[in-house]
């Protein structure tokens, strides 16, 4: 923006725009220079930038408790320049979105995030709590395109003006009406009124729908989980061509070398991206691991391959593409963190990435025991044996015969025999009733542990993406939680279609005998801490990063339960109390005991 030539120690700027055609928007705006985008917001999008430079602190602080309280105000950085972001209460998220966007003066493509002052990502939305100039957010671009041609030379060339001018000259513009009139004239509002007056109009004729227009209602203020469990189970071609068109137009984004790193990390919060951003951080991963060079893998089919692979994960509460990526991002994390790159070969981290991405592949919401009980198509096939995990391992490998997502197709027959062995064993190793006996073989080799012996490797590998399927506890408990609450939607609705079909009910999913704390005491203190304390004994420096994690969550979870065990005891209690009021109340007089007049003696 021409306005950064201001002086920049108080300033904050106003950002309020609206939107009437998203057409624009999609086409996104840019200048010469991608690193100095100008933000234009024309056919549709009005504007305002109002540079106001504050003497001091203080009259900044003064002027944020006098806005108007049906409005938000947003102080933020961007590239340590401060400044300021005014919206109504009720803005879409995608013209909020758009704002933030204008600020940053990122392209149409380019991935945002903002950061609270702990460093933690938080969601670009109407939700988005109001703060002050002293605990300002972070905005940064996380992805950028810095080698595509300028949107904006593109345009001059086929409007026949420069937009660059024009946006500068209309700011120009913008600054004189505010500056003769005091005040955004009453005509610019109207004007407001007007244009989305017909962007309603827009957005609710349904034979314009052609026009690209669409309405979210997913992202009202009322939307109660992350999920949209209103969806039908597979993906609709409108879906995944939305989500594979977003995703090509991103893929080739610069990624940050802070993102990267955090990329590495446990406390990687995946409720902050959309599923084709999660698909360009796959992508960077097997770029950051070395599998594109060393493995010839073209980049045109690894994202053929996650695409096929993100199409392939229904729309269910939990064994979804989301967790896919959080089980494939913890794996990462676990090699980086283990420094398993030093000490076992490329092809084995590829087949523990690649089982990681492919391991829950057309999960329906239903595990084994219901497929077995139900005598469903895939306990036939797999003869009651491991019948899901079978069937996420013929998916994957229907997914890599095909040429254009056959990422290992430049392989040699050898190799490729050793990843399908070893994919296979990854993913069965996933189901658990075979826990138990693969953590009890772990631990016999650990104190001999040797990376040259085939049979210990594969024993880690198994014993890695188990820890990864169900690390969520070693995650915060802000990631972590919605994950449980996620979990339980979908082990209710078994065991509800389990009640009505006849079929044993398994005990852990009844929702009328398991409670959140409950679900997790007995599961952390037997399954996951023994299973991650094992791995810990082979790379203690796992201890902080998913064992300590773990225990805290144990601990909130305690006292979840004893929460709720007291106010269980209240409640009965009260109830008790409430009976034996009501029954004394309704006792007839005669049975009543007669008070003993006094005598005198």
């Amino acid at each position: 923006m021409d306005n950064r030539t201001c002086n920049n120690k108080n300033r904050y700027l106003t950002l309020s725009f609206f939107s009437c055609c998203e057409e624009w928007r999609r086409g996104g705006g840019g200048g010469e220079d991608k690193n100095k985008r100008d933000g234009v917001f024309l056919c549709g999008i009005m504007r305002e930038a109002i540079i106001r430079s504050r003497s001091d602190a203080h009259t900044a602080t003064a002027s944020y408790q006098l806005i108007d309280m049906a409005s938000k105000i947003i102080y933020f950085t961007v590239n340590g320049i401060p400044e300021r972001a005014e919206f109504p209460g009720d803005c879409p998220a995608q013209d909020l979105k758009d704002l933030f966007r204008s600020a940053a003066e990122a392209g149409p493509h380019d991935i945002l995030k903002l950061y609270n002052p702990k460093g933690n990502i938080i969601n670009i939305s109407p939700s988005l709590e109001p703060n002050s100039p002293t605990s300002c957010y972070k905005l940064e671009v996380v992805a950028a395109d810095y080698n595509s041609e300028p949107l904006g030379a593109e345009l001059t060339g086929a409007l026949g003006f420069n937009l660059s001018s024009m946006e500068k000259r209309l700011q120009g513009l913008e600054k004189k009406i505010l500056f003769e009139a005091g005040e955004t004239p009453v005509v610019v509002y109207e004007m407001k009124k007007q244009v989305d007056s017909f962007r309603e109009k827009l957005e609710n004729v349904e034979h314009l729908s052609w026009l690209g227009f669409f309405k979210n209602l997913s992202e009202g203020p009322n939307k109660l989980s992350p999920f949209y469990h209103k969806r039908t189970l597979h993906k609709t071609r409108e879906e995944c061509e939305h989500v594979r068109e977003k995703f090509l137009q991103t893929s080739s984004l610069e990624v940050s070398e802070e993102l990267r790193q955090y990329l590495k990390t446990p406390t990687f919060d995946n409720w902050q991206w959309e599923d084709a951003e999660i698909m360009v951080l796959l992508q960077v991963m097997y770029t950051d691991l070395d599998f594109i060079a060393t493995f010839n893998i073209e980049p045109e089919v690894l994202q053929q391959f996650l695409f096929e692979a993100y199409r392939h994960y229904n729309n269910i509460p939990f064994h979804n593409f989301k967790h896919c990526f959080c089980v494939t991002q913890m794996m990462y994390g676990l090699i980086w963190l283990t420094d398993l790159k030093s000490k076992m070969e490329n092809i084995d981290l590829l087949i523990m990435l690649t089982s990681a991405v492919c391991h829950d592949l057309d999960h329906t919401g239903y595990n084994n025991a219901y497929q077995i009980n139900a005598q469903t198509e895939l306990a036939l096939r797999y003869n009651d044996i491991s019948p899901l995990e079978n069937h996420h391992c013929a998916v994957a490998f229907e997914i890599l015969e095909t040429r254009e997502s056959n990422i290992f197709r430049n392989l040699s027959s050898d190799q490729y025999k050793r990843i399908r062995e070893g994919i296979i064993k990854c993913i069965l190793a996933t189901d658990m009733t075979r826990h138990n006996e693969i953590l009890n073989k772990f631990k016999s080799i650990l104190s001999g542990f040797d990376f040259t012996n085939k049979e210990h490797k594969d024993l880690l590998m198994m014993v890695l993406i188990k820890v990864s399927d169900i690390s969520n506890e070693a995650r915060p408990m802000e990631v972590a939680e919605p994950w449980l609450d996620c979990l339980l939607q979908e082990f209710f609705n078994q065991s509800d279609m389990e009640k009505l079909e006849g079929l044993p009910v398994s005990p852990f999913m009844d929702r009328d005998k398991v409670t959140k704390p409950s679900s997790q005491i007995g599961f952390i203190r037997f399954v996951l801490l023994p299973l991650f304390i094992e791995l810990a004994n082979l790379f203690p420096c796992l201890e902080q990063h998913i064992i300590d994690p773990v225990r805290k969550a144990l601990d909130y979870y305690t006292e979840m339960e004893k929460a709720l065990d007291k106010e269980k005891q209240n409640w009965s209690q009260s109830e008790s109390g409430a009976k034996n009021k009501e029954a004394a109340d309704l006792q007839p007089e005669a049975s009543k005991p007669e008070t003993q007049s006094p005598t005198v003696g």
